[in-house]
């Protein structure tokens, strides 16, 4: 069964074109977002003047409500601003839950960052229930299960959706799991830790990329780029350190 082709934005942003680079239908918008395929269908955010919605490949809007602002679908649902208050509408545009945040991100594997007017960050669930009872000065997506989150002392470590430390250790910046490694930075500097929230070798970096297919780009104090793998060993160099 051949894959339906996704249209794209437009140079200037107010409408989508198909594969031939043809507008997909007549309106223009005052800024327009991609699509997101929802169960075959697809479905963009919009906004025109004061007011934001979504449409279809037609161009059509899916309901009747406008917004102050639209975000795109994710796991059906989409994130939404009325009159300063955030949450999130489904595909007929009814509301989802009874709460309002200040902030709301987008769902991912069914759950969703928030923030309440307290400026406080926890998860929720489809539902708009809370997933735990801690609240954090920031936290992020969840990815296979587990979330970095950041507590008031600055300091982040990683959760799982009960809310459970998932290694306890805390870090001066840390990153989603990626391939079984995640980004973290200490005292000394970047480096890929393990699920056990164990740095994987000694050296730290100012800079460093999640391993893709077990290799990551790396930057050391004096410029210096390189290749290394997952146990720390040089690859190959891609730029000597500046100044040589």
């Amino acid at each position: 069964m051949p894959v339906q082709f996704k249209p794209r934005i437009s140079s200037c942003r107010r409408y989508h074109v198909n594969q031939n680079g043809e507008p997909c239908y007549s309106n223009r918008f005052d800024e327009v977002l991609a699509f997101h395929d929802i169960s075959g269908i697809f479905i963009a955010p919009v906004c025109k003047g004061d007011a934001a919605w979504h449409i279809d490949l037609h161009g059509r809007a899916i309901y009747s409500d406008r917004f102050d602002r639209t975000f795109g679908y994710y796991c059906g649902l989409a994130g939404v601003v009325a009159n300063g208050r955030w949450f999130h509408i489904d595909v007929n545009g009814s509301v989802a839950y009874n709460n309002r945040y200040s902030f709301v991100g987008n769902y991912q594997e069914d759950i969703v960052v928030v923030c309440n007017s307290d400026g406080e960050y926890f998860h929720i669930d489809r539902l708009g229930n809370t997933l735990y009872s801690s609240k954090w000065r920031y936290c992020g997506d969840f990815k296979d299960g587990i979330a970095v989150v950041q507590a008031d002392n600055g300091l982040s470590t990683n959760i799982n959706i009960e809310g459970q430390f998932i290694h306890g250790n805390w870090f001066l910046d840390l990153d989603i799991f990626h391939k079984y490694f995640a980004r973290a930075k200490d005292d000394r500097g970047w480096c890929h830790i393990n699920r056990y929230g164990k740095p994987s070798y000694d050296d730290r970096y100012t800079m460093i990329e999640p391993f893709y297919n077990g290799y990551a780009r790396v930057e050391t104090t004096s410029g210096e780029l390189k290749v290394i793998d997952e146990l720390g060993s040089t690859v190959r160099i891609l730029r000597l350190p500046l100044g040589r």
